[in-house]
């Protein structure tokens, strides 16, 4: 079937607007490229002010080197002493200790994890801050808790490589 002239028409029409459209987004889409181009700068082009301007400095890691301190009822508690005090428990109780407080866990997933009850958890944790807030007063007052430095010898590892 032969079209008609009027459908022809139409068709030619639609096809000279079609590419009337995509000619003038190809003009288009090359003036704005001269367009970037031309405000364009090079880094070897820049001034050293210039170059200077476009870089900042993370403070983040400068309180690293300063290290925190908390101080509660005259004892200065520093994270290097709380890691040694948490080194002197019994492995069962720093897990526990480690588990809750760093990985947030409570004590029934503990608990299910060692195949102890809740209450022998909660137990090991509550426990472990008396064994915790004497060896912070010891080293506080200037008492050598040697039992606990010869533990800390004997472990030499990270908190953060007891993983369970």
């Amino acid at each position: 079937m032969e079209p008609n002239s009027r459908e022809f028409y139409k068709q030619c029409a639609f096809q000279k607007f079609c590419n009337t459209v995509l000619h003038n987004e190809a003009c288009d889409t090359h003036r704005e490229l001269r367009r970037h181009k031309a405000k364009e700068v090079t880094f070897s082009d820049m001034t050293l002010d210039e170059a200077r301007q476009l870089h900042t400095f993370d403070e983040y890691f400068k309180r690293e080197a300063a290290e925190t301190v908390f101080e509660k009822a005259g004892k200065k508690i520093t994270p290097k002493l709380l890691l040694e005090a948490i080194r002197t428990l019994p492995e069962e109780k720093r897990k526990a200790i480690l588990l809750y407080y760093f990985e947030g866990m409570n004590d029934t997933e503990i608990a299910e994890l060692f195949n102890t009850s809740r209450s022998t958890i909660q137990y090991r944790r509550t426990s472990s801050f008396e064994k915790l807030r004497s060896f912070v007063g010891r080293v506080d007052t200037g008492d050598k808790p040697t039992e606990s430095i010869s533990y800390f010898r004997q472990i030499g590892a990270d908190v953060k490589s007891y993983a369970i």
